[in-house]
């Protein structure tokens, strides 16, 4: 699989994505191993990151509008 980086996406490490969705580290590879999150790449050997445009998407579909 390729993966096409937009030139305003960043990786982000496991203590942004914490902050930005409000996770602890446990719930997110909790939610990684049931499919439920994105998953993360593996950047320079065993450093990890996701893709903040994948995180925001993410963030995006949980969001339930309030009638």
């Amino acid at each position: 699989m390729e993966i096409i980086q937009s030139p305003s996406d960043r990786f982000l490490r496991l203590r942004d994505v914490m902050e930005v969705t409000t996770l602890c580290r446990s719930s997110i590879y909790i939610l990684i191993k049931a499919g439920d999150f994105p998953s993360n790449y593996a950047i320079m050997g065993k450093r990890k990151a996701w893709l903040e445009s994948e995180v925001q998407a993410w963030l995006q579909a949980k969001i339930i509008p309030s009638n």
